[in-house]
């Protein structure tokens, strides 16, 4: 890439340079006084103004004023520019005098590209004594080109709409540390009838002295040089520069106050001055709608503020609000962790609840200071998990069903042909709900210095609290609520502690970039039932672990798992396309709530499997079943009538319902078709322990001690192979950044795959009553189930995770 650069810049001067006969340009480095250093080397150049790339670089919008000294005395003002650009966008006005004469310029920016690569055009025009200027209107098209943290090259190309005249400007800059501690840069600008030996040049250095100040020195082929400083305060700075002419005299001075654009600042607000504040209200999901989505919270997005906040050495404490949370348990074990390691760097911690449970309460205890509403309550109960019975409602209907279970544990379609659990389904269910329990108990316990028989006495003897009993309790610290955060603050900490918004805590990590693309890692989601074009989307999902294959930007795969199953094909066709995947960068599956039977298909060629404690894994099994008409068609009024050839052609047949679309088979199987079933079955089991085997490095036999369907946490899912480590998903982007081969200091970009839901949710009708019966884990199955009706699935029922 380096040396297409370069010959790109050859061949850019070679256009550039030719005969004219029209009056030349105003030099490059004249009419672009008030920069430092070259555009593409230092500091977004003048956010456009020179070269239009620099603004699509820019991370936030910026406004710089800059003007010049009438000579060398400070309170004098001659020359000025308002220079302003966002990202893709810029706008710039500059005014210069000389004696009565006065020139003033316009430009307008655009730019798009990225950290390595970036295109921009612009169009300048003019007004005043344009002609004793030297100034015409021009057509400019940039790149800046950063192949590496150490290079930054730069190309300008100024086009004049009035005459022949061109003009090319070279700039490059070297990062000799790969930092912005130390920059070289040099440029030259060639206009068309001139010679590469007439080319007016500059170069210089810019010098890191503190965090947000740079010393800036740059010499001209002139013999003039310039002698700079920046300081910056975050969101805002200073700086200036002395401009000396060819005779080494002081000629005059540029100043600069710049507004926006966050940057490292020189004064820091003092270590642990400041308090990030986190309102989990609403529902934790994976994604969003771009817009009026604002009751949802992001699960990625909450760990990754979390994990911001920890590692700035400003933030000493962070606050959060778990009023009005919805969330699963395992998201809110990430969670938990994500802030363990907050305070293990030292971050105290204040978490507010209002009515809490028990999900609310395991994630509230990890605080320092655990607050309740002096209204609230809360509800210690345990867990339960269970399931509910369709049997009857089946009988009832006159719709018969014929249960194919050949496996202990799969017990997927008992809902279907029990009124209770079965024994497999009772012993795994409990062992999970054990599991479960004794990793809350274990932790509480931990956090808030509880025995595990005082826990046990709370649950099951005390269960509901006041805000006052809870406090006698030691269950809380104090009572109060969100709205007077600041208060508890300060009688928690002894000091007024300032805010800091997440947008702002991004917007600093964002000040700190390096030249060039970071490495990138894809967060790919699966989630929902295993299905071709629902669900996981199969299909799509393909399709990105083809492209994430052949993507050499992209140096690991993290691949976020929560699904119950469903559609073995669908399951395999993700499974074989993530280990293609795999073959070509690392794969690091991370295993969210539930990742069992198909979602486990879709883990088991991960290079790690990552899981909570609390996921549900494994389930590896396949189950299958048969609604038939027995009666319904009679109570409904509706009859059917058919011709065939194939004497199994009527198998599935029946009457179709109206609106509903769904067929419901007039006669149940019979024992030939299924024995057939049966053997086709077992087969797709065999086949599925032998993928699992394959994947995971293990027997077959020693698949099958723990298959047959069977349910584990993620804690015996360690114990037994099927999961490599015990965590989460900054667990696994942590593994993939080391198998990645990157320094684990080195900043990364995680690519999410999607990114969101959308842009809003166009659900028609009643937006409520439809998304909760979408919603609603019951409806769904059925609605799954009588699409499939007979086909071999491995799959879990809703009941048997939590949600």
């Amino acid at each position: 890439m380096k040396r297409n650069s370069i010959n790109a810049a050859l061949l850019f001067f070679a256009v550039i340079a030719g005969n004219t006969f029209a009056q030349p340009l105003t030099s490059y480095h004249a009419r672009h006084a008030f920069l430092l250093a070259p555009s593409a080397a230092f500091d977004d150049g003048l956010l456009g103004f020179t070269n239009p790339a620099n603004v699509a670089m820019l991370r936030q919008s910026e406004t710089r004023f800059l003007w010049s000294t009438d000579g060398t005395k400070a309170t004098s003002f001659n020359d000025w520019g308002l220079f302003w650009g966002m990202r893709g966008l810029g706008f710039s006005t500059q005014r210069q005098h000389r004696g009565d004469l006065a020139v003033t310029e316009y430009n307008l920016a655009g730019g798009f590209g990225s950290r390595a690569f970036a295109l921009g055009m612009a169009y300048n025009w003019s007004t005043g004594d344009r002609a004793a200027f030297g100034r015409e209107k021009l057509f400019t098209v940039g790149s800046i080109i950063r192949p590496s943290r150490f290079l930054s090259l730069g190309l300008i190309g100024n086009f004049s709409t009035e005459s022949s005249n061109r003009e090319g400007i070279a700039e490059i800059g070297i990062r000799p540390l790969g930092t912005p501690r130390l920059t070289l840069f040099a440029d030259a600008a060639i206009q068309n009838g001139m010679s590469l030996s007439e080319a007016p040049w500059s170069a210089g250095a810019a010098l890191q002295v503190l965090e947000g100040m740079h010393l800036v020195g740059r010499t001209f082929d002139s013999e003039a040089f310039t002698l700079g400083m920046t300081i910056n305060f975050g969101k805002s700075g200073i700086g200036g520069q002395a401009h000396f002419d060819a005779g080494r005299d002081h000629a005059y001075n540029t100043y600069m106050i710049r507004a926006g654009g966050v940057k490292p600042s020189v004064v820091s607000s003092g270590k642990g001055k400041r308090y990030l504040a986190i309102n989990l209200k609403g529902r934790m999901d994976y994604h969003k709608y771009v817009w009026f989505d604002k009751d949802t919270n992001r699960l990625y997005e909450v760990l990754n503020n979390i994990r911001a906040a920890t590692a700035d050495p400003q933030i000493g404490l962070l606050a959060l609000n778990l009023s009005g949370m919805q969330i699963a348990p395992e998201h809110a074990w990430e969670i938990r962790e994500a802030l363990k390691q907050a305070q293990a760097a030292g971050k105290k911690l204040i978490i507010f609840i209002d009515n809490a449970e028990m999900t609310d309460y395991h994630l509230a205890s990890v605080a320092d200071k655990v607050v309740l509403d002096p209204e609230g309550m809360l509800t210690l109960q345990g867990f339960v998990l269970g399931r509910t019975y369709l049997k009857g409602t089946l009988e009832k209907m006159g719709l018969g069903f014929d249960e194919w279970r050949f496996f202990k544990y799969k017990s997927a379609m008992e809902s279907l042909s029990r009124d209770s659990l079965s024994e497999g389904d009772r012993e795994q269910l409990q062992d999970f709900v054990d599991d479960w329990y004794e990793l809350v108990q274990r932790e509480v316990c931990a956090s808030r210095g509880l025995t595990p028989e005082r826990f046990d006495q709370l649950i099951d003897n005390e269960t509901l609290f006041t805000a006052e009993s809870a406090l006698r309790a030691h269950l809380v610290d104090t009572l109060a609520r969100w709205s007077a955060l600041s208060e508890v603050i300060k009688s928690f900490t002894g000091n007024a502690l300032r805010s800091i918004s997440a947008n702002d805590l991004r917007e600093q990590a964002e000040a700190l970039q390096a030249w060039g693309e970071p490495p990138k890692i894809a967060l790919v989601y699966g989630l929902g039932v295993c299905a071709m074009d629902e669900g996981i989307r199969a299909r799509w999902l393909e399709k990105v672990f083809r492209d994430l294959a052949k993507n050499p930007a992209i140096k690991a795969v993290v691949f976020r798992v929560d699904s119950p199953g469903g559609d073995g094909m669908a399951s395999d066709v993700v499974a074989a396309a993530l280990k293609k995947c795999s073959e070509k960068k690392p794969v690091i599956v991370s295993q969210g709530q539930v990742a069992g039977s198909g979602g486990y298909w879709i883990s088991m060629y991960g290079d790690t499997i990552v899981a909570g404690p609390n996921t549900i894994t494994g389930s590896i099994g396949v189950i299958g079943g048969w609604i038939y008409d027995k009666g319904f068609s009679e109570k409904i009024g509706m009859t059917e009538d058919h011709v065939k050839r194939g004497a199994h052609a009527d198998a599935g047949y029946g009457i179709t319902l109206p609106l509903l679309g769904v067929r419901v088979p007039a006669r149940n199987l019979t024992a030939e078709e299924r024995d057939r079933i049966e053997t086709l079955m077992k087969d797709f089991y065999e086949t599925f322990v032998a993928k699992v085997a394959q994947g995971r490095g293990m027997s077959v036999a020693q698949v099958k001690d723990i298959a047959e369907g069977r349910i584990f946490s993620g804690i015996d899912g360690k114990a037994n192979g099927l999961v490599d480590e015990v965590g989460g998903m900054l667990t696994a982007l942590a593994i993939a950044q080391q198998r990645a081969g990157i320094d684990p200091g080195h900043e990364i970009e995680v690519v999410e795959i999607p990114a969101s839901k959308g842009l809003f949710n166009f659900s028609p009708g009643l937006p409520g009553v439809k998304t909760q019966m979408a919603n609603d884990p019951i409806l769904q199955f059925i609605k799954f189930m009588s699409e499939r009706n007979g086909q071999p699935m491995p799959l879990l029922v809703p009941g048997m995770y939590p949600e």
